[in-house]
């Protein structure tokens, strides 16, 4: 019942509240003798009144089946302000002495009267859409019995819909929750009946089919545990989505949840000082080279946020580029934004661009980082990420930019690879640079970013997607992890450190077993691994190794004013001639495409650098 006759329905209810409560309130023969024209005059002034305010309040735009308490609120303020609206009226009239007799109380009643109706009605439409949704449908199959996991919001919502919409086939039998308070309680007709730990023993019990997780916001850790649960009581599990997750898109037909980066970290993920970060890029002039990778271009949003006065995006592919720069436009059309294309190679296109903008802060983000590739392009990684780097830093000190902030790789440390000890080269530049020009230049140091372009997970997301198997190098290999946000975080958090000449590294924890990282990708995708998904080993590649390090054995490090990030004590191991003449041999093996002795110059420049293949076992 919608529309007029919804009105229609109101008029009758409005009448029959006014004539009810003087009814109640006199006895036949008073109202008769002295307060039948109170009563019409009442009635009429309720007839008009109350379904104007009700339709001005809402009352005849709300879809009732679905009515809960926010609507129950609205019921009781419209019904409120027409029986005051009414109660002014009524006493304006009486006053005026349009009418003698006018007991008050009927005011009171009517308000009561018209509270109990006017809700009555519109509820009623949500017991009729609850009762067809509960009417049984002979050809449905057997609903899968499942056990719910999270008693909160999300899940009296889910259950709500279940117990709506019975063409679902499902059957919630109960919920565990750790919260001892829930525990006995029942949410929607289902009970609340242990706690997480129970899983297996409920599952067993009560003949589950399947668990599903209630708990959007849940962290990486807690749906681990579940998923180790589930395997353990041999039980198939998804879970829930949020609605950021249903409105932003994220969500695909083929699970209920796609799988959160952060649920892989192992660990806490890192917190960003905004304050400080704020200080140091508002109002600034800020330039980033190599602004279309999946690290820097996140580097450009966050950096954008905090009101620089110009953001200039350099980078060498005019397609990533014209991407984050229309992305940047579109969100924040008051910023000055320069997008660049140039090659961070080219010596003079660098210095020009430098005295043309003068930033005050410059991110060097731009590298070759694909270790195998690196390995096979010895000239390509010296002339970009060594010589590259050189450049940058070069116009920084002619063009007198007091900041300077350039991602590295825990490559870096101990070499094996091309990639590592041409970063490693490019560190020792920057520090360099900041001990001879008295500038606040500064390393960050990175583990592998979970998500970047060229990154594992979105090749293991890939290979589950297609079926399997996932490939993993080494049983044993491991690496330290770091979310992309985490890694823009350090990078914006060492701009504002102050500090010139130092490295920095984030503290992130322990390091995490690739095979272990497959096996939690496979699992939170709803899937079994070894079962569903293969996982197999393919052997070390050119310039791999097992485990990174962050800092070389025996160096130092202290605390900073993040809680999360460390400073390492160390200096560049070549002093600034030795540096340069190293680089400039290394420059003319490049331009004569000598890779062997490139090889061996990186080896007798970086100490712990070792190129020779390393020789690993494993059962397959």
């Amino acid at each position: 019942m919608r529309g007029n006759r919804l009105l229609a329905a109101d008029f009758a209810l409005i009448a029959g509240s006014v004539m009810g409560s003087f009814g109640l309130r006199l006895n036949l023969e008073q109202l008769f003798l002295d307060y039948l024209p109170a009563l019409f005059t009442m009635l009429l002034v309720a007839l008009i009144v109350k379904p104007l305010i009700y339709r001005r309040m809402g009352l005849y735009q709300r879809v009732w089946a679905y009515a809960s308490i926010e609507e129950m609120k609205l019921i009781i303020k419209a019904v409120s302000a027409a029986s005051l609206v009414v109660s002014i009226s009524m006493l304006l009239l009486f006053f005026v002495g349009l009418f003698s007799g006018f007991p008050r109380s009927v005011l009171v009643i009517d308000w009561l009267g018209s509270l109990a109706a006017v809700g009555a009605l519109r509820f009623s439409f949500r017991l009729i859409a609850e009762k067809d949704a509960l009417v049984p449908t002979p050809s449905l199959p057997r609903p899968r019995r499942i056990l719910l996991v999270g008693a909160g919001s999300a899940g009296a919502l889910f259950l709500r819909e279940l117990q709506k919409n019975p063409q679902l086939a499902v059957e919630p039998i109960a919920v565990l929750d750790d919260d001892p308070e829930k525990i006995g309680q029942k949410i929607h007709g289902v009970p609340v009946v242990a706690g997480l730990n129970d899983l297996p023993n409920q599952v067993e019990q009560l003949r589950v089919e399947e668990v599903i997780v209630a708990v959007p916001s849940a962290p990486g850790s807690l749906i681990r545990k579940i998923a180790e649960l589930c395997m353990q009581a041999n039980v198939p599990f998804r879970t829930m989505p949020g609605i950021y997750e249903l409105i932003g898109g994220t969500v695909k037909v083929n699970r209920l949840r796609e799988v959160d980066i952060t649920d892989l970290l192992r660990r806490k993920p890192a917190q960003i000082d905004r304050k400080r970060v704020g200080s140091s890029i508002n109002n600034k002039r800020v330039f980033v080279t190599g602004a279309g990778g999946s690290i820097a271009s996140e580097l450009c949003r966050q950096v954008a946020r905090w009101g620089p006065s110009q953001l200039i995006l350099l980078g060498h592919g005019e397609n990533s580029i014209f991407e984050i720069f229309m992305e940047l436009h579109i969100e924040f059309p008051d910023l000055d934004i320069q997008p660049i294309i140039a090659d961070i190679r080219d010596k003079e296109r660098m210095d020009h661009v430098v005295d043309t903008f003068k930033p005050h802060v410059i991110f060097h983000a731009a590298a070759h980082k694909h270790v195998p590739l690196m390995q096979g392009n010895p000239s390509e990684a010296i002339t970009n990420n060594v010589l590259g780097t050189r450049n940058v830093l070069d116009a920084a000190e002619k063009h007198d930019v007091q900041q300077l902030v350039m991602i590295s790789s825990d490559k870096a440390v101990n070499p094996s690879s091309v990639m590592g000890a041409t970063k490693r080269i490019a560190e020792w530049v920057v520090l360099d640079a900041a001990k001879r020009a008295k500038r606040d230049f500064c390393v960050v140091r990175f583990g592998n970013v979970l998500g970047s372009r060229g990154s594992v997970i979105p090749l293991f997301k890939r290979q589950i997607m297609l079926g399997g198997p996932i490939t993993v190098t080494h049983p044993d290999m491991e690496r330290y992890f770091m979310t992309i946000p985490e890694a823009v975080h350090l990078v914006l958090q060492a701009s504002s450190l102050g500090d010139r000449g130092h490295t920095y590294i984030l503290d992130m924890g322990e390091p995490v077993r690739l095979a272990d990282m497959a096996a939690d990708l496979v699992r939170l995708s709803g899937l079994k691994p070894g079962e569903d998904i293969e996982i197999v080993y393919t052997g070390l590649r050119p310039g791999e190794k097992l485990s990174e390090e962050l800092i070389e054995p025996g160096a130092e490090y202290e605390a900073t004013i993040h809680p999360d990030i460390q400073r390492v004590l160390e200096t560049p191991h070549l002093a600034t001639k030795q540096l340069r003449d190293g680089i400039d041999r290394l420059e003319k093996l490049a331009q004569a495409g000598k890779a062997d002795a490139i090889l061996a110059e990186l080896e007798s420049m970086v100490p712990g650098c070792n190129f020779k293949p390393l020789q690993q076992t494993y059962d397959d």
